[in-house]
């Protein structure tokens, strides 16, 4: 059985009080924002400084810390000798939320949070941490890309399937999102952590030799000291052609086609080159919306979120989870709980048993991937639960369950049925993917995806085989009095027959041989199930 509940993580967001409000930040890779919901409308915040849209650059003893929202996904790093990603997040939130409050006048204390789309649970859990550490309650985690959407389609009042073209400083990430009558639901996503203004910048600077990539922006963006349009297409269009190709998956993935878009939003300071514009509008066949801010919008769908969560939800926003997950099975097989693209907030529950006689424990192995195989996916954690009581293999009933929060943190719960017992762990992996790590995962799935099922189709067969083998000895040395010499003689030969065809990879060969054993054990059951009742019975009388 499988189970889909939305909800929030907490149990009760807390309302704000009239003396704060809780604010929109967009926490970048070259610069972050903050704003807030007022009047009906987005706006960037401002203080006596100028708009808070502030550089995320952290000032250390050994020079300036830039882009270390790249390195999120190992937030225990130690940058520059003295900070790690998280403790610079927290630097970066630290000022923001003092900045917000000099701006508002009254405290800030509660705060949503964007992130890419493909940040996995560690970095998302770090940014969580960050938040927390600088002092501030995250409402809620959303992606930049729905965030963005989110401020377009309550904005312009506009409904359709839209695609979300988000290319910042450090990150790229697409989203389809289906926009209908207030509900905005994440059909499907893809992109890349490392790949945006950044590589852009070193590009440009490796083409003239500079150490300056301070020097390459102000170049790219001003087209001078030498970077013409020519130039600037030649070398960027490379990286613009990996985005397409993203494009192209997540397009697939939502089960749509270019045609069917009703438009395409773009997101992200480097959308501002001339040549990502022109490229996005020829792929799509469709001139982009830029009707708000690029650099700010994200913020602004932040902010509206952060007002919805705190005056009353009046928009249904159904993210989705970008990784399959799942568990390892007999075999090495995974088993996946919660798909690839699922909307979030999600809960998914399967029933599963043991493999062995009087098996009291089983290992709980979670693990992230779109591989049909252990081995090739990603582990995120491990657990057992005991106290299993002691049945027969395949009697024993152990659901477990999979949830997904709003923020995009999984919670795995197992449970033994008739006793209860349950054990559970909240993942929080140790180290992050990598963006070439995460574009393995996905390419390798579809270079292999023939292969892993035949596989897998292999493996499951063998298991059952030895299942049934196993079972049928046990049977027969406890009941073998029940049947006459020619048909023990007969199981005993259909058995042989399918343990000399373990050692092949003829899996179609495997499953006869199964089926004609189990239906020449069939008779051997039912005699079994009448025994069984007798003996039960032969005592006892009935009045």
């Amino acid at each position: 059985m499988m189970l889909l509940q939305i909800t929030e993580p907490a149990s009760q967001i807390p309302k704000t009080t009239p003396q704060s409000c809780a604010i929109g930040i967009d926490l970048g890779t070259t610069n972050s924002v903050v704003a807030i919901w007022e009047n009906g409308k987005p706006k960037v915040l401002e203080d006596n400084i100028g708009p808070l849209f502030m550089p995320s650059v952290v000032n250390t003893a050994s020079g300036e810390l830039r882009s270390t929202k790249r390195m999120m996904h190992q937030p225990t790093n130690i940058i520059k000798g003295e900070y790690t990603a998280l403790t610079a997040a927290q630097e970066i939130l630290k000022t923001l939320k003092k900045r917000a409050e000099n701006a508002l006048g009254h405290p800030v204390e509660q705060a949503v949070i964007t992130v890419p789309a493909y940040f996995d649970d560690t970095a998302r859990q770090a940014t969580k941490d960050a938040a927390s550490l600088a002092g501030l309650e995250v409402l809620r985690l959303i992606n930049e890309p729905t965030a963005a959407a989110l401020a377009y389609g309550l904005d312009e009042g506009k409904e359709g399937t839209f695609a979300v073209y988000d290319l910042g400083g450090g990150t790229f990430d697409v989203s389809i999102l289906s926009m209908r009558k207030g509900v905005f639901q994440v059909l499907a996503t893809g992109g890349h952590i490392q790949l945006g203004g950044d590589d852009i910048d070193a590009l440009i600077a490796n083409h003239f030799k500079w150490d300056d990539h301070q020097k390459a922006r102000l170049a790219k963006e001003n087209l001078s000291h030498g970077v013409t349009d020519e130039l600037l297409n030649a070398l960027c269009n490379p990286l613009i052609d990996q985005t397409l190709l993203i494009c192209v998956q997540a397009i697939k993935d939502a089960g749509i086609t270019k045609n069917q878009l009703d438009g395409i939003i773009l997101v992200g300071g480097s959308t501002r080159l001339q040549t990502v514009r022109s490229a996005v509008q020829t792929f799509f066949e469709q001139e982009p919306l830029i009707n708000l801010d690029p650099d700010c919008v994200v913020a602004f769908g932040a902010a509206l979120q952060a007002h919805q969560l705190t005056h009353g939800v009046d928009t249904l926003l159904l993210d989705v989870i970008p990784i399959s997950l799942g568990i390892e099975t007999m075999g090495g097989i995974v088993e996946v709980i919660i798909p690839r693209n699922s909307p979030i907030p999600i809960r998914m529950a399967q029933d599963f048993t043991t493999y062995e006689n009087g098996q009291t424990a089983i290992s709980i192995h979670v693990v992230q991937g779109e591989r049909e195989f252990v081995k090739d996916c990603r582990s995120l954690a491990q657990f057992t639960l005991t106290g299993i009581p002691p049945m027969l293999s395949g009697a024993a009933r152990i659901r477990l369950t999979f949830s997904v929060d709003a923020d995009g943190l999984l919670t795995v719960s197992a449970q033994e049925q008739t006793t209860g017992i349950a054990q559970q762990v909240e993942v929080k992996p140790s180290y992050g993917l990598t963006a070439e790590d995460y574009a393995a995962m996905l390419r390798q799935s579809f270079e292999h995806g023939k292969e892993d099922l035949n596989n897998r189709l292999l493996i499951a067969a063998k298991i059952k085989a030895e299942q049934l083998i196993a079972q049928l000895e046990s049977a027969l040395a406890i009941d073998a009095h029940l049947l006459d010499e020619t048909t023990i003689n007969d199981l005993k030969i259909c058995i042989e027959a399918i343990k000399s065809q373990l050692s092949t990879q003829d899996r179609i060969s495997i499953q006869e041989h199964c089926d004609k054993l189990a239906l020449l054990a069939q008779p051997f059951a039912e005699k079994r199930i009448a025994n069984a009742i007798k003996q039960k019975f032969q005592h006892q009388t009935i009045s």
